[in-house]
């Protein structure tokens, strides 16, 4: 039962990331063409409550999403079971949400 969910759990979070890639891709591609200083970018990202919560959801997406492919991975090619895996899965998730909020914080509130 816990593998159907973690299945469902990575598929619902690849869902919402595509949206979001496309999104992150499109205004990275305009602040380019448009000439835009690193300045700038962050002058129109400070304070705003949308791209925070655009990134803070991409970043809790992606959390999941990595962790539930690494626990995959480190079980079918290291073998690894039981609480272990469940260690190794919990620490890669809350390792990369803790990063994801400092630098969406740092970009959009610091």
């Amino acid at each position: 039962m816990l593998d159907l969910k973690l299945y469902m759990a990575q598929r619902l979070t690849a869902l919402i990331m595509a949206p979001l890639v496309i999104g992150h891709i499109a205004v990275m591609i305009y602040a380019i063409q448009g000439g835009l200083s690193a300045a700038e970018i962050l002058g129109r990202t400070q304070g705003s409550v949308f791209w925070f919560a655009f990134y803070g959801l991409f970043v809790l997406a992606v959390s999941v999403h990595a962790a539930i492919g690494l626990r995959v991975i480190a079980h079918e090619w290291g073998g690894l079971k039981g609480l272990a895996l469940s260690a190794l899965t919990w620490a890669v998730g809350l390792g990369l949400l803790i990063m994801g909020a400092r630098a969406v914080w740092a970009v959009t509130w610091a």
